[in-house]
């Protein structure tokens, strides 16, 4: 991470230092009771359709005094359902076993976050000079964080959380 007269350098990435809103630390962590919510509602609609498909398939037969053809269907609606619960449970275990990481988080007016990981002490270091470039526009500075690499954004808390009680509309505004 580089500061220049006006820019901020994370690794590829250039934000323009008058654009730069907001630089915080937060510890990132994984949404692993959404994933196993998750991963119980998609277990439960893949049983039940498979079920389903074997309940039509039983009436079927029945009625038809097994010449609907339908019970060679059987076998792969359940190599498929159990395949889906495999990749669901994968999926599920990706995001529980992730571990959390302390991060730098670099926000600007626009939509876009710069993340970089490393010592608790060294990232709270790194806000307090980045906050001083953006007061002192002439200062340099060479900063060495580690690169936070996530595979999937979705399954990880970011910003703050902010709890509303009551109303209908809240739209961040008080009236007077």
């Amino acid at each position: 991470m580089t500061v220049t007269r006006r820019l901020l350098w994370v690794g590829g990435a250039v934000y323009p230092l008058a654009n730069v809103a907001r630089v915080y630390t937060f510890v990132l962590r994984p949404r692993r009771k959404e994933a196993v919510l998750q991963w119980l509602r998609r277990t439960a609609v893949t049983l039940l359709a498979a079920l389903g498909f074997t309940l039509f398939g039983a009436i079927a037969e029945a009625l038809t005094r097994g010449e609907s053809g339908f019970g060679g269907v059987l076998p792969f609606v359940w190599i498929a359902a159990v395949a889906a619960l495999v990749w669901f449970a994968a999926d599920m275990l990706a995001v529980v076993t992730a571990s959390s990481h302390f991060t730098l988080g670099v926000e600007t007016n626009g939509q876009s976050t710069a993340l970089a990981t490393g010592a608790p002490a060294q990232l709270e270091e790194a806000v307090h000079r980045i906050a001083y470039a953006i007061e002192h526009p002439d200062t340099e500075l060479r900063l060495t964080v580690e690169q936070l690499s996530i595979s999937n954004p979705s399954n990880y808390y970011f910003g703050d959380t902010v709890n509303m009680y009551g109303g209908n509309g809240n739209v961040g505004m008080r009236s007077a």
